[in-house]
């Protein structure tokens, strides 16, 4: 007779990949970096990519290229704050780099992309994205063993 063992968990790769995030995580390397959101819209033909950077400023610390076929952004966070209570003194420094990448058609180069920042809001947009990106219907055939 054998056992039947009954999976409870919503992830069944969840124990894994603490496992894996114990074995390989934050005491073989420092996490000094960060995630920001990012979302990719489309607008007409264009590709408008959003990323959320509050607090930074774009002209030193934020960089947009494109690079082998990807549009890469990158930076770096620095945050330091000093408070002066009660004869105490407190500083934090929060720092931290990014990068996150998007691959871009083919047909896509360095000059189709513009870039501007208004709000904590980093907003690209890659002209022509979606030129020539009709969805084509494919049809399905029987293959001939099931058309006999």
């Amino acid at each position: 007779m054998s056992a039947l063992t009954l999976w409870t968990r919503n992830d069944p790769f969840a124990e894994f990949d603490a496992l894996v995030r114990r074995t390989f995580g934050p005491t073989s390397r420092p996490t000094t970096g960060f995630t920001p959101a990012a979302e990719i819209t489309r607008d007409g033909q264009d590709a408008l990519v959003r990323v959320e950077l509050p607090g930074l400023d774009p002209a030193k610390d934020v960089t947009v290229e494109v690079d082998a076929g990807q549009l890469v952004v990158r930076g770096e966070r620095r945050d330091e704050r000093t408070e002066e209570q009660n004869g105490r003194s407190l500083r934090e420094v929060r720092y931290g780099s990014f990068r996150r990448s998007f691959r871009l058609p083919t047909h896509v180069t360095a000059e189709s992309v513009s870039a501007s920042y208004d709000a904590g809001v980093l907003s690209v947009r890659v002209t022509g994205a979606y030129q020539d990106s009709q969805p084509r219907r494919i049809e399905v055939t029987a293959s001939p063993e099931q058309a006999a």
